[in-house]
Order: C-alpha cells, then structure tokens, then sequence
C-alpha cells in the first residue's frame, strides 16, 4: 500500500510539472491530466441522492433475554449436600445440578413405600376374595369390595410416585435438582452444606439462554421521539472495541425513570458466538432516515478539509478536474450527506484525493 501510495505521489508530481509549460513571458493556464495508467488506480465514484440518515448516540448494558431465562427454586427445605456446578458454566437440560438432604423428603419416601406395602396387601386381599368366593365362603359383594380396596391402593401410589417425581426424591432422603432448560448459569445463590428453608427469596440458580440478548438502552428526554421500534442499532462494547453487533430495536418503554430522567429501550440481538455476556456496558448507536430530505451522498472518506473548508476532487474526465469547496449537511457513520457543491451523477475522487489536490493547488 505504501509503495502504491508513492508511485502515485510520484507519478501526480511529474504530470503536474511536465503539464504547467510556462514559456517565457508568457503565462498558461494550469492543466492536470491523468494518464489511462493512472487512472485505473483511483478510485472515482458518482455522486448518488439518498435519503439522510440521522443517528442518536446511547449508552445501556447487556442483560439476558428473559424469555429465555429460568429461575430454578428449591421445593422442600433442607441442607446442600452435593454442589455439581459453578457460577457461568453451561448447561444441559436434565443435567444434576445440586443434591439435597431434606426431612420433607424422607416423609414422601416414607409415604411412597407406605403405598407400595399398601398396593401388595389389596391385591393379596382380591386374590384371598375371588378363591373365597369360588369355594363358596365370600360373596360377589365381598370380591367387588376387595377390588375397590386394591383400586384406591394404586391411586395412592401413583399419586405419591408423581409427587416424588416432581420433588426429584432420590435415595437416602435426597432431592435431586437438575437443569430445566439448557444455558449458562448466570446467578447461584447456594454454597455447599448451606441450610436453606423452601420458601427463600431467591432462586437456587438462574439459567439463561445467551444464543439472543437484549442491550437495555437509556434515552434522554430530548431524544425520546427519535426512536421508533424497528429502526436498526449498532451496538459496541468495551471487550470488542473492533467489532459492532447489529440488531433492532424491539420495545420502548412508556414510563420514565424519576430520578435519572430516562427511558428505557429495548434492542435484541443475535448472540449466537456468545461473546455478549450479561451486565456488559454498550454504546449504542441508531440510526433513521430524515422523511422527506434527499440529499447528494458521497464516501466521508472522500472530504478533504483545508483551510477551515471542506472539498472534494470533482472528475469531469482525464484532463479536466477540480477542486470543488462543498458545504457538508452531516455525516453519519461512513456517508457524507451534501448542502452544496455537488449535484447527483457527478463524480469524485474518493481514493488519493489528498495526492490529487496537493498536485491542483500547489
């Protein structure tokens, strides 16, 4: 790139000199020609009209899309027994998270097995009824009361099974607590051989899907009827400062902070590489179209600012181009939106401007 860079110096320099011929006593006119050579290797593009975007610059953080968020709470009291993982790690659903002694699940233990004998003996008291009944000693009455015994047994014991199941009753008075859903663990809230009460405040864990995040942004007053839902946002943070991650912006809250004057809004974005992680500062950036206003657009990179003005290098053809001052409406991440001095279908140079200009106004 360097030597390109100062071929082209090189190059511009002697077509400038060989260009002026000033005879004596008498003076002409400048004139610049690029040969074909040259020509291929910078850069010239058409002035387009486009509608001007504008931008508002916010800040807000990174925080797990609560949709895809599961807090995991203790059902019974106990004591902690066994702690499988550890804050940030990931997840597979059903994968042992944490066991548990608990007295309350020695009492369902206690009330399944109870079931269980209770089931033998009502199916034992049918089988005694029916062989009764065939020597003629019990009644069909007799039979018919046994099978409703034995029928209440198996409701019994399904119904405490089921509840087993659902405090995850293991042996030895244990209760097994397994991931609901697959994720990170972004919050824990237990230590092993920590007692704990069923009804506690908070959760056990928090697992979050980070595959999709949301950037909880903050908007002032002055910049809350700029933004609208859809419009698009850039979004940047500290750890990637090279990187800008794109999303939309997909709620606005209608209730201002009473103490910092804001508002929020909601932007969701694609995560799928994870590397957005929860609590993150942001810098965000949307951008809108300005309704209505049209304007010639060129490359920022395309302005050459001198002298307290701004110009471009306006190509008519190989022998014929200008400097042109140009007066700037805004510039909006890359584009330069145009007041004055240049019209749509015009061209300029927008690669080794600088070269071109020093050699037009020297």
């Amino acid at each position: 790139m360097k030597r390109t860079t100062i071929l082209l110096y090189v190059f511009i320099g002697i077509l400038f000199f060989s260009c002026n011929d000033k005879p004596a006593g008498n003076e002409t006119k400048k004139t610049f020609c690029l040969p074909d050579s040259l020509q291929k290797k910078i850069p010239v593009e058409e002035v387009k009209l486009t509608t001007a975007k504008s931008e508002v610059l916010l800040s807000g953080k990174i925080e797990a899309n609560e949709d895809k968020l599961v807090k995991v709470y203790p059902v019974v009291g106990g004591v902690v027994a066994d702690l499988r993982v550890q804050l940030g790690d990931y997840v597979k659903k059903g994968q042992l998270l944490a066991i548990v002694r608990s007295s309350e699940i020695a009492d369902y233990q206690g009330q399944l097995s109870f079931a269980a004998s209770n089931v033998k003996i009502a199916e034992k008291n049918v089988t005694t009824n029916q062989e009764l009944r065939k020597a003629g000693l019990a009644t069909d009455k007799d039979v018919l009361s046994a099978e409703t015994d034995l029928e209440k047994a198996k409701a019994d014991l399904k119904r405490f099974q089921q509840t087993n199941a659902i405090y995850g009753s293991a042996e030895n008075a244990t209760q097994e607590i397994t991931a609901p859903v697959s994720g990170y663990i972004i919050q824990k809230n237990i230590t092993d051989n920590m007692q704990y009460r069923a009804d506690a405040a908070l959760p056990f864990f928090v697992i979050a899907n980070l595959d999709e995040v949301w950037v909880m942004a903050d908007v002032f007053e002055s910049d809350i009827a700029k933004i609208k839902t859809g419009y698009e946002a850039q979004v940047s943070v500290v750890a990637y400062k090279e990187k800008t991650f794109t999303g939309k912006v997909d709620r606005i809250f209608p209730i201002l902070d009473p103490q910092s004057r804001v508002m929020k809004v909601r932007i969701k974005i694609s995560n799928s590489d994870n590397l957005l992680k929860p609590e993150m500062f942001a810098q965000i950036n949307i951008r809108y179209d300005d309704e209505n206003n049209k304007l010639p657009s060129i490359p920022a990179s395309a302005v050459i600012f001198d002298k307290n003005k701004n110009f471009v290098i306006v190509f008519n053809d190989s022998c014929n181009i200008e400097t042109r001052e140009i007066e700037i409406y805004k510039t909006v991440g890359n584009t330069t939106y145009i007041n004055s001095g240049l019209k749509e279908g015009e061209k300029i140079i927008t690669g080794y401007q600088l070269l071109v200009y020093d050699a037009l106004n020297d």
